[in-house]
């Protein structure tokens, strides 16, 4: 079975969890990318905070090579039931390239929102490695974008801006998905 695959990425705090949802409910399959350096970061013993997740990050892509967590999640891909799979978490090209290497359907959503509304959501979602203060925010914003984040974004299929409501941003989840998924129906 030929499957469908849809990448998603953004800056932390961009809107990604939403869509995650959105998607599960219309039957899409998911696999999170960064729950790869979660598990990483406590197989080594380390806390699950803002400083250690990107330490371990950063080393994995340095041990294994860029695509390091896309070609970990590509089995999860293969193995997960269900035609269309959504990835969350893209953070570079070289991911996007390991994934359509792998995948005919892969198409890439990027979501974009301010910072100012990023830090926001994060601070009030409060997960264990979401930013306490604007330095922290500004320092994750940098690690991200030194692995290639901008480039991922700026290269995407479709483009969710979300700065408005949250029903925009649902409405324009579903119109984007609906666009995709018929693209694959052709």
């Amino acid at each position: 079975m030929t499957k469908a695959v849809v990448g998603l990425t953004g800056m932390p705090g961009a809107g990604k969890a939403v869509f995650q949802n959105i998607a599960k409910r219309k039957g899409f399959t998911v696999v999170v990318m960064g729950n790869e350096i979660r598990e990483a970061t406590k197989r080594r013993g380390l806390k699950p905070s803002p400083e250690n997740i990107g330490k371990v990050m950063l080393q994995l892509r340095k041990e294994e090579g860029p695509a390091v967590v896309a070609k970990r999640c590509i089995p999860k891909i293969d193995n997960a039931k269900g035609k269309v799979i959504l990835v969350d978490g893209i953070r570079s090209l070289h991911e996007v390239k390991e994934y359509k290497r792998h995948f005919s359907n892969f198409i890439l959503i990027a979501i974009h929102s301010s910072p100012e509304a990023r830090f926001q959501r994060l601070f009030r979602r409060k997960r264990s490695d979401d930013p306490k203060s604007w330095e922290t925010f500004l320092k994750r914003d940098q690690r991200e974008l030194s692995v290639g984040q901008g480039d991922a974004i700026a290269m995407a299929d479709y483009l969710i801006v979300n700065e408005g409501t949250r029903e925009e941003f649902k409405t324009k989840i579903h119109d984007v998905l609906e666009t995709a998924v018929k693209r694959w129906m052709k």
